[in-house]
C-alpha cells in the first residue's frame, strides 16, 4: 500500500471533533458570561429578552452578513428599554454614561447574536428526502 494513501487516525473522523469543540467553545463563553459585573448582567438579560422575540428562521440575526444599520437599531430598541426602566425607577444617569452603557450594550449584543447563530437548536436541520421515500 502506497505511503500517500494512508490517512492519520485523527483525520478519519473529523466531524464528530469540530462538533464538540464548537461546544466546548459555546459552554466556556457562556461561563465567562456568568463572570461579568452586575450591570453588564443585567444588560444581558434584557439583550437576551429583545433577541427572544427576533430569534427565527430568516431573522436578520442569522443572515450571513448582518446590515449594521439594523444591528444599530436593534442596540437602540434594548436602549430605549434601559432607558424606560431607568425613568421608572429613581435612578438618575448621566449622559456620559449612557453613552458608555450604549457602547457596553452594543459589545454584549454582538456577543449575544454570534452565540445564537453559532448554537446548533437555531440551524435548519437538513430533512432526507429520499430515505424517507425509498
Amino acid at each position: 500500500m502506497p505511503k500517500e494513501n494512508i490517512l492519520p487516525f485523527y483525520m478519519i473522523y473529523p466531524l464528530p471533533l469540530a462538533g464538540q469543540e464548537e461546544e466546548s467553545m459555546m459552554r466556556d463563553l457562556e461561563y465567562m458570561q456568568q463572570l461579568y459585573p452586575a450591570d453588564a448582567k443585567k444588560y444581558q438579560k434584557k439583550i437576551a429578552a429583545v433577541l427572544d422575540r427576533i430569534d427565527y428562521d430568516g431573522s436578520l440575526i442569522y443572515d450571513e452578513y448582518p446590515c449594521r444599520w439594523q444591528m444599530y437599531r436593534l442596540c437602540q430598541s434594548v436602549m430605549a428599554v434601559l432607558r424606560r426602566e431607568a425613568s421608572g425607577g429613581k435612578e438618575e444617569v448621566s449622559v456620559e454614561k449612557w453613552v458608555w452603557i450604549e457602547e457596553m450594550v452594543q459589545i454584549l449584543l454582538y456577543y449575544e447574536v454570534y452565540k445564537r447563530r453559532h448554537t446548533n437548536k437555531n440551524k435548519i436541520k437538513p430533512v432526507e428526502v429520499l430515505g424517507k421515500y425509498r
